[in-house]
């Protein structure tokens, strides 16, 4: 059963988006993935996020760019947490998709991570996840644990090679 839904409105959302699947598929966490206009096909995208819960989706991850309605319109019909990811585009760099998903109105919360931050709106899943699910908790340990491991490589690298060296 899935514990994480995915969900973009376009296949040009999909690189993007997909850094949160790998880093859900690191973790080892239950994830669905979609392709939903809330603009083009209102009452699929209905259907998906009200019935979201009962397919035992924890954690919504939506990802929009421009306008950016979808994060948003996910947390009206779904009660529990919601990731919005502001896809970065041409017009305004992704920052019109991250007012978007940052004002919104009183009752109705978003998450918020940074622009084409999908790799740390699964982290966020994740960790609201490990909240209830220890094993989940374990996992996120050990990733932090290994991300420390990698620095520290990095700065042996550095001592040994001296600045100027260092590639």
């Amino acid at each position: 059963m899935a514990k994480v839904g995915i969900v973009m409105g376009s296949d040009s959302d999909l690189p993007v988006m997909n850094k949160a699947a790998d880093m859900l598929d690191e973790l080892g966490i239950e994830y669905e993935m979609n392709i939903i206009s809330a603009h083009r096909e209102p009452d699929v995208f209905f259907d998906w996020a009200s019935s979201a819960e009962e397919k035992g989706i924890k954690v919504i991850i939506a990802g929009a760019g421009m306008a950016a309605h979808l994060p948003g319109m996910c947390a009206a019909l779904f009660p529990m947490p919601v990731i919005g990811v502001p896809l970065y585009g041409k017009a305004f760099s992704g920052s019109d998709a991250l007012y978007s998903i940052l004002q919104m109105p009183p009752g109705i919360p978003v998450a918020t991570v940074a622009i084409d931050g999908a790799k740390n709106a699964a982290l966020l899943a994740a960790r609201i996840l490990s909240v209830s699910d220890s094993s989940i908790l374990e996992k996120l340990k050990a990733y932090s644990g290994r991300m420390k491991e990698e620095v520290m490589k990095k700065n042996e690298k550095l001592k040994e090679m001296g600045r100027k060296d260092y590639a």
